[in-house]
């Protein structure tokens, strides 16, 4: 979701903020309205198109029509291309050798997002919230780039309804978030619960043989995050919004200690905007039997097979990486699974700008990620250098949380200002004004102190094991994660 920035140059264009108030105030509720039809679709789809009470043919078919209905009506005829994109992708599939085939479809579907994000952005519509219908085409871009990896990784091609519906279903056409492929089929088949059953308890059990878990706790518990979110986000922004620290000449001339408080605010109150839409589309999947991953030790049903975010370790993170593993995590998987793992050379670097690409064309995400790049790797050395010392005792051990949760507070405001803000004049303001101090300093860090290079077994064993950051069974929520590395063991 983008944010607004219109600059002001002449008389002639003081009409625009009315217009584009309207036009942004519009498109937003027509998001939530189509989200909360999709929340009550979603209980009707898993009672009344149980897998026990109709096939997985009628249950595609009925997923597909209604995310194509949702795109049309938020999007109009500018839906169609998410059928161009797909329909594309899914003719190389055929025609193409399974060697190959998923370096063109990665090829393809990301060019064809670019070609539409520059089209909207620098022909129609720059800096202004209308439709974007190349939000849905950010995801559907992950899920034809990882279905492709995963076909060449050695599963099966899936039929053209299979591969639409899959794609284009009416749980995650407006919002996400992206999946595995057979995490999906065998929500269809209705073979997940058992599937998860086995993985957790290592055999059926018979209390939880007899009925599917349910949803309606954890949907409850999303849905009251959800308004608890943006009551916060309609609360607070507008009173700290993060351009006012570049274009107020009163904020601009305040302390620098005062500045770094008020840029922390406003990015604490944004947030919840992010939180509200991701929080949403996971009670979305969940309300329709999409999402159980398991149970917990004392037997409670786990829905968190494709959330996308933990808000608590988000605000609590102490580390540039712990909140970059907590935030847009399926973005973040499928990041891993297409590059970063995939990568020869700076794998790094390479997932960071990948992520820019994807995000889209305007300057700032380029600012912010590039940014992103040389904090990630401070952090790192910090970490390997620092972190060791302050291990002896509990004093210590909090002294050094609490500067690190300060520090990746004021890293991750700093940084993504530009991804708020689009333009390149306001991110050259903010940067100048705050000169350029955390680019320096992350510059210095790398260059002052060393960093062991890992083996290549170090990092394979890394990209085997799930993120400290993450619970143990997110390492088998995704067949695309097992399939990579199985072929990692046979080279």
């Amino acid at each position: 979701m983008h944010h607004v920035v219109v600059v002001l140059e002449d008389s002639t264009t003081l009409k625009l903020p009315e217009n584009h108030m309207k036009n942004s105030y519009l498109v937003r509720v027509n998001f939530v309205v189509c989200q909360l039809f999709a929340l009550l679709t979603a209980c009707w789809f898993r009672l009344y198109l149980h897998p026990s009470k109709t096939s997985p043919f009628i249950r595609h078919v009925v997923a597909t029509l209604l995310g194509f209905y949702l795109a049309l009506f938020c999007f109009g005829w500018y839906a169609l291309h998410f059928l161009v994109q797909s329909g594309l992708t899914y003719g190389i599939m055929i025609f193409t050798g399974v060697e190959h085939m998923h370096r063109y479809c990665f090829v393809v579907a990301l060019g064809y997002l670019t070609l539409c994000q520059i089209t909207r952005v620098y022909v129609f519509d720059y800096g202004m919230y209308s439709a974007d219908f190349t939000g849905p085409m950010m995801v559907i871009t992950q899920k034809i780039t990882s279905l492709a990896f995963e076909i060449h990784d050695g599963e099966k091609m899936p039929s053209l309804l299979e591969y639409l519906s899959y794609n284009c279903n009416f749980m995650g056409i407006l919002a996400g978030p992206t999946c595995s492929y057979n995490d999906y089929i065998a929500f269809i088949e209705g073979t997940c619960y058992q599937r998860k059953r086995l993985e957790s308890n290592g055999k059926e059990n018979g209390k939880c043989k007899q009925s599917d878990p349910s949803p309606k706790r954890d949907v409850i518990l999303k849905l009251g995050t959800c308004a608890l979110c943006l009551l916060v986000y309609l609360t607070f922004y507008r009173v700290c919004p993060v351009e006012r620290i570049i274009d107020d000449p009163y904020f601009t001339s305040q302390p620098f200690f005062l500045r770094v408080l008020y840029l922390y605010l406003s990015m604490l109150s944004l947030r919840p905007k992010y939180y509200f839409v991701w929080t949403l589309a996971d009670a979305i999947h969940n309300a329709a039997g999409f999402g159980f991953s398991g149970y917990s030790k004392d037997g409670t049903p786990q829905w968190d097979l494709i959330s996308n975010l933990r808000i608590l370790n988000i605000e609590l993170a102490t580390s540039f990486k712990t909140f970059l593993d907590n935030w847009n995590i399926q973005t973040a998987l499928w990041l891993k699974r297409v590059c970063y793992e995939r990568c020869p050379y700076h794998p790094t670097a390479a997932t960071f700008l990948l992520s820019a690409m994807w995000h889209g064309v305007y300057p700032g995400y380029y600012f912010t990620f590039i940014t992103g790049i040389s904090v990630t790797l401070a952090a790192r050395a910090v970490r390997h250098n620092v972190r060791q010392h302050f291990l002896g005792s509990s004093t210590l051990k909090l002294f050094y949380d609490v500067i690190t949760w300060a520090s990746t507070q004021i890293a991750i405001c700093y940084t993504v200002v530009p991804f708020v803000v689009l333009a390149v004049g306001p991110s050259l303001r903010f940067y100048w004004s705050c000169y350029f101090y955390l680019h320096l300093a992350c510059v210095l860090l790398v260059v002052a102190l060393p960093v062991k290079r890992r083996t290549s077994r170090e990092n394979v064993q890394e990209k085997q094991s799930p993120s400290r950051s993450q619970p143990a069974d997110q390492s088998i929520h995704s067949s695309t994660d097992n399939n990579c590395n199985q072929k990692e063991k046979t080279t």
